[in-house]
C-alpha cells in the first residue's frame, strides 16, 4: 500500500468532497480573501446573457435601460438579462519529476492533486463545468470540461495515474518545457471566460511562460497556485544532507552559509517572478507549502470568516 504522503490515493480525494467548502472561486469574496483585492477584483464570475426587451417596472435598475427602445416607444424600456448556467474552470495540474520533492507532511505532486481535488469539488457543487489538463515530463493528459460527479472522478484518477508514475522505472527526463506546452493547449481550450487555475511549482518557468500566461489572461481569468517546501525556502543548517529529486541522488553540505544563502537566492528569485507577474497582470497569486494542511491554506487564501462561511456554503 503506497503512502498517502508520498503519493496520492484517489479514495482520499474523493474524500475531500466534504472539506471543499469555506472558500469560493467566484469574484464576490469576503474582505479578507486574496480575491478581494484591488489587484485581484477583475474576476469576471459568470456572463449574462440577453434574454429580451420589455416595458419598465418599478424596482428595475436604471442602468439596464435600453434608450433607443424607450425613445422610440416614448415609453421606458429595460433589457433583461439572464446568467450564465455555468462558467468553464479549467485546472493545469503539475506532476512532473520536480514536483517529486517533500520535506514535511505530503510531496509537493500530493499537496497539487489535493488542491486541485478541493478546487473540482467545489466548482462542480457551484453549477460550474469542470476540466483539466494534467501534464507530467512526457505528456499532456486533457480532460473536457462537464459538469458531472463522473467527470470530477474521472479528472481525480488521472492526477492520481500520473502522481503513481513519479519515482518509478524508468526515471524519465526532466522536461521543464512541459510547463508551457500545457500553458499553450490551455489557449487551444479556453478561448474566453474561462477560469484557468495553474496548479505548480513553476520549475522552468521563463519569458515564454509569463507571454503565454499573459495571453491566457487577456480573454479569461488565471489564478495561479504556487505549491513549494519549507526546504525549497529555507534549507536549515543541518550538516551533510541526502536530498532526491525522482531518481536524482545529492548529497550537500547544509553548514556552508554560501550554500544556504544561494538556495534561499533561488528560491526568492522564482517566488518575486510569480508575484511580478500576478501583481502585474491580476493574477490572485496563492503560495501553497506543503508542511500544512492544503484545504486550510485554500481556505484562508480565499474563504470566508466563519459565519460568513457557512452562510455561503449554504447559499452554493
Amino acid at each position: 500500500m503506497n503512502d498517502s504522503r508520498i503519493y496520492a490515493d484517489l479514495d482520499q480525494l474523493v474524500r475531500l468532497e466534504h472539506r471543499a467548502r469555506g472558500f469560493s472561486f467566484l469574484p464576490r469574496q469576503p474582505i479578507h480573501s486574496i480575491l478581494a483585492g484591488r489587484h485581484s477584483s477583475r474576476l469576471r464570475g459568470r456572463g449574462l446573457n440577453f434574454e429580451e426587451i420589455r416595458g419598465y417596472l418599478p424596482g428595475d435598475d436604471v442602468r439596464t435601460m435600453d434608450w433607443k427602445v424607450t425613445a422610440r416607444m416614448r415609453k421606458p424600456h429595460v433589457r433583461v438579462y439572464t446568467e450564465e448556467r455555468d462558467r468553464p474552470i479549467l485546472f493545469l495540474v503539475d506532476q512532473r519529476a520536480s514536483m517529486f520533492f517533500g520535506s514535511r507532511r505530503t510531496m509537493k505532486s500530493v499537496a497539487a492533486a489535493e488542491a486541485a481535488a478541493l478546487g473540482a469539488w467545489k466548482v462542480l457543487a457551484a453549477g460550474d463545468r469542470v476540466g483539466a489538463l494534467i501534464f507530467n515530463d512526457q505528456e499532456i493528459t486533457s480532460i473536457k470540461a462537464h459538469r458531472s460527479r463522473g467527470r470530477v472522478r474521472q479528472l481525480l484518477g488521472a492526477i492520481v495515474e500520473k502522481n503513481q508514475q513519479l519515482g518509478k522505472e524508468p526515471s524519465p527526463t526532466a522536461k521543464p518545457g512541459m510547463l508551457n506546452a500545457a500553458l499553450i493547449q490551455a489557449r487551444k481550450i479556453a478561448k474566453h471566460d474561462h477560469l484557468i487555475c495553474i496548479i505548480s511549482d513553476f520549475s522552468g518557468m521563463d519569458l515564454d511562460t509569463k507571454r503565454l500566461i499573459t495571453l491566457l489572461n487577456a480573454h479569461n481569468d488565471v489564478m495561479s497556485l504556487f505549491i513549494y517546501d519549507p526546504l525549497e525556502a529555507q534549507l536549515p543548517d543541518a550538516g551533510r544532507l541526502h536530498m532526491a529529486e525522482s531518481h536524482l541522488q545529492l548529497e550537500i553540505d547544509t553548514s556552508e552559509k554560501k550554500l544556504r544563502q544561494q538556495f534561499a537566492s533561488e528560491f526568492e528569485e522564482r517566488l518575486e517572478l510569480m508575484k511580478t507577474l500576478s501583481r502585474g497582470r491580476s493574477i490572485p497569486f496563492l503560495p501553497i507549502e506543503t508542511s500544512h494542511d492544503v484545504t486550510r491554506q485554500i481556505r484562508d487564501q480565499l474563504g470566508a470568516a466563519i459565519g460568513q462561511g457557512r452562510k455561503a456554503a449554504t447559499k452554493k
